[in-house]
């Protein structure tokens, strides 16, 4: 029976065009599980979005001379550009200052309110002494009062993971200007996420096939929750929706209660798009036999926190758990899997915009096309561990195993096929060859299938890729190109292997799919497909469907030929000249890339 699906992304924040650091993380891993979700016949919600409120979009937009709505938009657009040339298949992908994304964030500040779950209280909250403004946690620096870690941010520490506020910490300073920041006293609004322990507890006890370091970390900081303010002294957020506070321009709800509550939100989006206010629902709540929706959230490992304790904590408050009455959405599900990735570092060192040590998406795009670099991320990305990206390993990864490995295997066999007889051959009497060969592809299906379904990304596109490599050694052992003696045993002979070659390239073209969705779509074409195999993204203006200001959006088609198991090649269909699927890169591309670095260009 297929499954409703909510592939949850993370929301990148409107500050910047991506870099490689930044879809290693959401982008790339989420859009393979909903790729090969949909091949396999779920029913898929990807949805995401741009993050635009919080001190730091105004702080960026002061120092440019701009609006904060200004910044916001220039960078939706350059980052819904972005994920679009990355072939990411969001069903929607928005943003959070829509007014439908407002009124959402509203409607769970009321209900978890109305529930005693968010409770008002006076604290200190950070100012920089040099704008007056509020200062974000995570604007806030210093040395951790608990470990001594110099480097703690004023929500937690990333050496012994416990939460901080900004006032614990010893020498706070200010990220924006260095100075010390002033603390005065503040009424704002807490999620009391204490009283949500037991049931977390609970819940990731049952969490038994997440990535150990997520659950590990995620149960360690049940022991020590704290109230956490959801509110701040700013003026740009979602206004507060309670008598009194709902008209003052310095108070918003901050930047992270409304962005994690954007999955929602961009669902509700996407069914009042498609002209079903309710087609959201299935997606994230039980069915009548009481099956749950299959939730994933994909994100890197610094997001953890919000997606494994403070989401679920804030979905339980709204749908009336752990006591209360559900909200206007009722009964919302949890997170089946948060699925952290690593970091990605690139020549030993840390992604920096500011220093330019940095790989923008675009650029990579421009330059070598998308399907390289999402194989790139797929087989050496930061899956379970800290990973390094270098062009040495990216140029050679692409020669060898993308050119001549499943670009090789593709050319060849439809080469062969288009010279000697012009279209796909029957196959005659099957050796133990023929059928060993086969059967090993066949059963590729379901050893991929599982390493997506447990996020094993990297063990699945090797699996697939060793698929690859065996058809091209099948190839080259059967030797088909010898076979011209002019016999009719001997035509017959190179017929069953030829056949079988476009059988096994047509098999890893399913198994690569979800990896390679431009590439395999082409040699869909080749192979005679006469619709779209892999849908790609569209870039869409609509308007704002409460009156605000129109936007862009990601979006697509998805409903393709693409299906999650081996089908037989049409016997007799024409088989034309191929064309290269990606190019042999020269070995000066890692020294120009370097220098292009080091010049802080691109």
């Amino acid at each position: 029976m297929p499954r409703h699906v909510l592939t949850a992304v993370a929301w990148p924040y409107a500050n910047g065009p991506r870099h490689i650091g930044h879809v290693a993380g959401f982008g790339v891993p989420s859009d393979v599980f909903s790729r090969y979700s949909r091949m396999r016949g779920d029913r898929v919600l990807m949805v995401s979005g741009t993050d635009e409120h919080g001190t730091p979009i105004q702080v960026q937009a002061d120092r440019e001379g701009v609006t904060a709505r200004e910044l916001a938009d220039r960078y939706n657009r350059v980052i819904a550009e972005d994920l679009q040339g990355l072939g990411l298949s969001y069903d929607l992908f928005t943003r959070t200052t829509t007014r439908n994304h407002y009124a959402v964030v509203q409607e769970l500040f009321t209900a978890l309110h109305a529930n005693g779950y968010v409770v008002e209280r006076s604290q200190l909250s950070a100012i920089d002494p040099t704008t007056g403004r509020g200062l974000p946690d995570r604007y806030v620096e210093g040395t951790c009062p608990i470990c001594g870690y110099d480097g703690a941010r004023g929500d937690q520490c990333d050496n012994c993971g416990n939460q901080l506020d900004p006032q614990d910490l010893i020498d706070p300073r200010s990220k924006i200007d260095g100075k010390a920041p002033q603390f005065v006293e503040s009424a704002q609004f807490f999620l009391e996420l204490p009283a949500f322990a037991e049931a977390l507890g609970g819940w990731l006890q049952t969490r038994s096939g997440w990535r150990p370091n997520v659950l590990k970390f995620s149960q360690n900081l049940l022991d020590d929750l704290k109230p956490r303010a959801i509110t701040r002294d700013l003026d740009w957020g979602v206004p507060i929706p309670l008598p009194g506070w709902s008209d003052r321009t310095d108070k918003r709800i901050y930047v992270w209660f409304d962005a994690v509550i954007g999955y929602l939100s961009a669902s509700v989006e996407w069914a009042r798009r498609t002209g079903d206010p309710d087609a959201w629902r299935p997606f994230w709540s039980p069915d009548p036999d009481g099956r749950a929706p299959d939730g994933r959230y994909f994100m890197g490992k610094d997001n953890v926190v919000f997606h494994s304790v403070i989401w679920p904590a804030i979905l339980l408050g709204a749908s009336g758990k752990p006591h209360g009455t559900p909200g206007p959405y009722g009964d919302l599900a949890l997170p089946s899997e948060v699925v952290s990735s690593e970091f990605l570092t690139m020549e030993s060192r840390k992604f920096s915009s500011s220093r330019s040590h940095v790989i923008y998406v675009r650029d990579v795009l421009e330059r070598y096309g998308a399907d390289p670099l999402r194989y790139y991320l797929s087989v050496a990305g930061p899956e379970s561990s800290d990973t390094d990206f270098t062009w040495d390993q990216f140029v050679t990864r692409n020669n060898t195993e993308l050119v001549a490995g499943w670009g090789n295997l593709v050319n060849r066999s439809l080469s062969l096929v288009h010279r000697s007889t012009g279209a796909v051959p029957p196959a005659g009497e099957l050796t133990g060859a023929d059928t060993a060969v086969l059967q090993a592809s066949r059963e590729a299906f379901a050893t991929v299938g599982a390493h997506l379904e447990r996020s094993q990304q990297k063990a699945a596109i090797t699996e697939a890729m060793r698929v690859v490599g065996e058809a091209n050694k099948y190839l080259s052992e059967q030797a088909p190109w010898k076979l011209k003696d002019g016999t009719a045993a001997s035509d017959a002979r190179r017929d069953t292997v030829l056949h079988v070659a476009l059988q096994l390239v047509d098999d890893a073209k399913a198994l690569l799919t979800p990896f390679l969705p431009a590439s395999c779509d082409a040699v869909d074409r080749m192979l005679g497909g006469d619709r779209p195999w892999a849908g790609l993204p569209e870039l869409r203006e609509v308007d704002d469907l409460d009156g605000g200001p129109g936007y862009p959006v990601l979006t697509g088609d998805y409903e393709t030929a693409a299906v999650w198991q081996s089908r037989p090649v049409r016997v007799g269909q024409p088989i034309a000249a191929p064309t290269p699927l990606f190019a042999k890169l020269d070995p000066s591309v890692v020294e120009e890339e370097r220098r292009r670095m080091e010049e802080g260009g691109r």
